[in-house]
């Protein structure tokens, strides 16, 4: 079976701390989740990619889903992605670049995927990015990254997975990107450096705070999810309370690392906000469930308060 790290062991695979059991947002989106996983596959620090979070902002019907730029990876640690040419067996495409020494981004059908039972495997159908690992085209049967993990594709989810394409249900190929890394060793990047991206995306952070303008939307936002369909509700308190919840428990953990210390500059504020959206997210369903929306935006004053502290501290750190 070709791999391109063959010590992983499905049996033994460790997750990372930032997928841990006491984490508030133990998950934060398919992308951002791959690379918390691949770098210590590596033996580098995923905590060294998140200074980019600062930027996140509301943009009118969700929040910024944060993705790590690519030039950043590339920055600090010489790994490139590019988008791969699918034109043929997408499992030939894998196998060709995991013989090449690349891992291949793939956007997929979670219906297939068994890592995520009890969600959407084999009950709806949804994309996401996974990454293969170990492919064995002959046996049916791979490795991947996705979510907070590393898991096991076999059999008829291995034929959904790859051979789901070019029918009347998805006529087009899926996207797909290859991870091509630098020749070894593979060495951390210097927190200087680490520091300087920070710096340039704080340059590039929301000049008004996102969380008062989504605050202002918010009642009106959530009467219509209530007047949805109710599985609505999931996709909507998504894109709005988990992303900015799990944008800034990363960046808190980011700061920590960069600072070496849990108490780093803006950490706790960034924490705050995270947890505020955890709490809001559940008040966001009671307030759905009983038709009474009034009261709703007020669940926002902390977390919001807590990113002009935020802010505050980074520009007394870091600016």
């Amino acid at each position: 079976m070709t791999a391109l790290f063959p010590d992983l062991d499905l049996a033994t695979y460790q997750r990372h701390a930032f997928h841990g059991p006491d984490r508030i947002w133990p998950e934060s989106n398919c992308y951002s989740d791959l690379w918390i996983e691949i770098l210590p596959a590596m033996g580098l620090p995923a905590e060294a990619i998140f200074g980019f979070t600062v930027t996140q902002d509301f943009e009118g019907d969700h929040f910024t889903f944060f993705k790590p730029p690519l030039e950043d990876i590339e920055s600090l640690f010489g790994i490139v992605v590019q988008e791969t040419a699918i034109y043929d067996d997408v499992a030939a495409h894998v196998e060709v670049q995991l013989k090449r020494g690349r891992l291949s981004l793939v956007e997929v059908d979670s219906y297939f995927l068994p890592d995520t039972r009890g969600l959407t495997y084999q009950t709806s159908h949804g994309k996401t990015s996974v990454a293969f690992n170990r492919l064995d085209r002959a046996g049916r049967r791979a490795e991947y990254f996705h979510g907070p993990g590393y898991h096991l594709l076999e059999g008829e989810d291995f034929d959904g997975v790859f051979k789901g394409y070019g029918d009347e249900v998805t006529p087009f190929l899926p996207y797909t990107e290859a991870i091509k890394f630098p020749q070894k060793p593979w060495t951390a990047p210097d927190r200087e450096a680490v520091a300087a991206i920070l710096r340039r995306h704080m340059a590039r952070r929301p000049k008004q705070n996102p969380v008062r303008l989504f605050q202002a939307e918010l009642g009106a936002q959530a009467q219509a999810v209530a007047a949805r369909d109710p599985g609505f509700f999931h996709l909507f308190s998504f894109n709005t309370f988990r992303q900015m919840g799990a944008n800034f428990e990363l960046l808190a953990g980011h700061l920590a690392w960069l600072e070496e210390r849990p108490d780093a500059a803006g950490a706790a504020a960034a924490l705050r906000i995270a947890e505020s959206c955890k709490a809001g997210q559940f008040q966001l369903a009671r307030a759905c469930a009983r038709k009474k929306f009034d009261g709703l935006p007020a669940v926002l004053d902390g977390p919001a308060e807590a990113w002009d502290e935020l802010m505050a501290a980074l520009d007394a750190r870091w600016a």
